[in-house]
């Protein structure tokens, strides 16, 4: 098609006349090249037509038989002027067409006769050369029939050009023939075959082969619908056996590299049009046919491994396939679901597990950017998953959050820095958010927040404070409102130290101790245990002087002294010299007593100190068998027993001044972790009461379904209905609201 455009190009240049090639118009413009007056012409003698056509015949069949003209192609060119003047066109036209159809029909034999024995190659080569040289011919002859062409054939419609009819001849007599046209398609089919098995193939045959059969218009119902076919078969196949074969980022990468490979082939060779149902064949044969067991194969391992460059090149060819995304998404979701079960679920990795969130939810959100395109439908997919599986285990998550916060928060956490520290709290707030039982990390928070405020433990004022608005933006400011009172009572206790010691300064007999109180608003801060304690009488004397200073300040407040947070610092001497020892109230009480004595059985130090027995023996554990052994114990052990018997330690040595022994009170003990839980669901009990009488009293009557459905709007714990239920009968007992007589289902408020 090149060649012919280049040579018509040539001759309608020659003739001085310009036209787009391959277009018949029959515009005005184009009648202007139409010679009008003919009897302005002088008449020829008939024997000069017949001379000067075969004068013209013989130079066509010089061409077609590629020999040379014996006349000068202008002098031709005239001679065809001459004969259209002198109105002898059709006759022209029709003896050129003879011509032309006689050598045409000529050259099929060379194909019918061609040995079945040889090669498809060498026939594809013979075939490409016809039509190359046919091309050629046609494009010279028309040049020498210019004239023919732009007038009589311009001006009737139903003649098609000299090009034209040249195609139209090679594909009625060659092209058509059923054994030459099924050789044709059968070869070239064989030669793609053979590419598409890794070998070398001329490209170039191909594309001049099946540019001929998309000149002749055979293009499609020749070629391309059993080209479709075959590789509808061959990739079906090929899918099958590697499925079984190949590993899935192995599989991913052939499928991937058989695309390029077929786009390539559209930009070589195929017809453009080939390119989306072929693409389409590919992609529906290697992929759509193979989508769930592609997933099932692989997707686990991929994201287990954190296979990005595979997991990308998943996406992107799932996103090809016509239902692929959707199957992707859902097990996408599936996966994250059972990986986060499996990490929420299995008690034995309770200690690890808040780490093990935060990292699963980096390396998700992770593929969720880099790999999934930051697609919306996947990332809130991902965050419902995660909303699913950290609530299959009610309240754990949620308390070992907050421990988590705790370690983070707490001094000697020497893991990060500042900047660190924010975006680690900025990743819990994100678990955070996917727990429904949010009262339960308010209640651990709050208690572990107490004991690093209390024990001075806290790292950052500025950390607990950001926290703290991080928790007031999320759940607003009633869910903090305790949290924040806790802060605002630390900085009153210090303007109250200061006036206190001012205080003490007048007193006549001031004291060698120096003590800090801290005053706690009960309502802030979590429930304790009272605990009677026997304390020297240095100390009840200081605790005596204070209680009047406050009283006297703040007339009508009682004050409930909290030994189990209290700690002390004691001056110690050793054979090596003095020491001071940073100890707890309970450590401290236990330590002086040996200013009294050398040795004390367990059964002594309880009765002497009134340390209740769980205490006591975690307390004298610390101080004889911890690492900082003050104390021996006799018999030697890890327990301390009932018999057990401690001496000071005078030969105790440490690098350090002041030694700080392990505060066994800073570990949360079962019993209190149990507290801490039941606790809340007494709130919870409370805060349900208080929401049924709320709705019972405006409603005055509503039937059970609506009751319940009202308190799922209000309350934000998550609740079973027999909870609920068990709630609203014990608010019956009590007369709060009463059933209707004739409906048990219904409820009315009884005032």
């Amino acid at each position: 098609a090149a060649s012919e455009a280049a040579g018509r190009s040539l001759a309608e240049h020659s003739n001085g006349v310009t036209r787009t090639p391959g277009t018949a118009s029959k515009t005005g413009a184009s009648r202007k090249l139409v010679i009008k007056n003919f009897k302005d012409r002088p008449k020829l003698a008939d024997n000069y037509t017949e001379d000067t056509w075969l004068k013209l015949r013989d130079a066509v069949g010089a061409i077609q038989n590629s020999t040379s003209i014996k006349y000068n192609l202008e002098e031709l060119y005239q001679a065809v002027e001459n004969l259209c003047s002198y109105k002898v066109s059709p006759m022209l036209y029709k003896q050129l067409r003879q011509v032309c159809e006689e050598h045409v029909q000529a050259q099929i034999h060379q194909f019918r006769e061609y040995p079945s024995s040889l090669d498809s190659l060498s026939f594809l080569k013979r075939m490409n050369r016809c039509w190359q040289d046919h091309c050629r011919q046609t494009i010279m002859i028309r040049s020498i029939f210019l004239f023919l062409d732009r007038t009589y054939v311009l001006q009737n419609s139903l003649l098609p050009s000299i090009w034209d009819t040249g195609l139209e001849l090679f594909r009625t007599h060659i092209v058509s023939d059923s054994a030459v046209q099924s050789r044709t398609v059968d070869g070239i089919l064989e030669q793609i075959e053979r590419e598409r098995n890794g070998e070398t193939i001329d490209r170039s045959l191909l594309r001049s082969l099946l540019g001929m059969l998309a000149d002749l218009q055979v293009y499609k119902d020749s070629f391309e619908q059993r080209f479709l076919v075959e590789t509808n078969r061959l990739y079906a196949a090929e899918g099958q056996r590697l499925m079984q074969d190949r590993d899935v980022p192995e599989y991913l990468h052939h499928v991937s590299r058989r695309l390029d490979e077929e786009n390539d082939r559209v930009i070589s060779y195929l017809d453009q049009s080939t390119q989306k149902p072929l693409i389409s064949t590919v992609e529906k044969q290697l992929l759509g046919e193979h989508m769930a067991a592609i997933l099932q194969k692989g997707l686990s391992n991929l994201l287990d491994e954190n296979r990005v460059t595979e997991l990308t090149l998943l996406y992107q060819l799932f996103s090809k396939v016509k239902g692929g995304l959707p199957v992707l998404l859902q097990h996408w979701r599936e996966y994250i679901k059972s990986f986060g079960g499996e990490i929420v679920g299995t008690p034995e990795k309770d200690k690890d597990m808040v780490q093990d969130l935060l990292d699963f939810k980096d390396k998700m959100d992770n593929v969720a950017q880099r790999c999934f395109n930051r697609n919306e439908t996947f990332i809130n997919a991902m965050k419902e998953a995660f909303e699913s599986f950290i609530n299959k285990r009610p309240n754990k998550p949620a308390e070992l959050i907050a421990k988590y916060v705790d370690s983070k928060l707490r001094a000697g956490n020497k893991e990060a820095t500042e900047e660190e520290l924010e975006r680690i709290l900025d990743k819990i707030m994100i678990i955070f958010r996917f727990i429904h039982g949010k009262d339960v990390f308010e209640a651990f928070y709050k208690k572990d927040l107490a004991k690093r405020l209390l024990v001075g433990k806290s790292a950052s004022v500025d950390a607990e404070k950001s926290m703290l608005s991080k928790l007031k933006h999320e759940c607003g400011a009633a869910f903090t409102s305790k949290l924040e009172g806790m802060f605002k009572d630390m900085e009153l206790s210090k303007d109250i130290m200061i006036q206190f010691k001012q205080y003490m300064q007048n007193q006549s007999d001031p004291s060698n101790i120096d003590l800090t109180v801290n005053i706690l608003t009960m309502g802030y801060w979590p429930s304790y245990t009272p605990m009677d304690v026997h304390l020297p009488s240095e100390m009840v004397k200081l605790q005596e002087v204070f209680k009047t200073f406050y009283l006297g300040k703040h007339s009508g407040r009682k004050l409930q002294w909290q030994p189990t947070l209290g700690h002390a610092v004691l001056k110690a001497e050793f054979k090596e010299g003095k020491k001071e020892l940073q100890v707890s109230l309970f450590q401290t009480l236990v330590l002086l007593m040996f200013n009294e004595g050398e040795e004390f059985t367990v059964e002594e130090i309880r009765s002497a100190t009134g340390i209740e027995e769980g205490e006591l023996r975690r307390t004298l554990q610390s101080l004889a068998c911890g690492k900082a052994r003050v104390l021996n114990k006799n018999p030697r052990g890890k327990d301390v027993e009932d018999g057990d018997r401690f001496v000071f330690n005078g030969d105790f040595k440490h690098k350090l001044f002041r030694i700080k022994i392990n505060q066994i009170q800073m570990k949360e003990t079962v019993e209190e972790q149990v507290s801490t839980t039941e606790r809340v669901f007494q709130d919870r009990q409370y805060q349900i009461d208080a929401a049924v009488v709320r709705i019972m009293k405006m409603r005055k009557t509503l039937s059970h379904n609506l009751l319940v459905s009202e308190l799922y709007n209000q309350l934000k714990f998550p609740v079973k209905p027999g909870d609920l239920k068990k709630r609203i009968e014990s608010l019956i007992d009590r007369d709060y609201m009463e059933r209707d007589k004739e409906s048990p289902n219904q409820y009315h408020y009884v005032a």
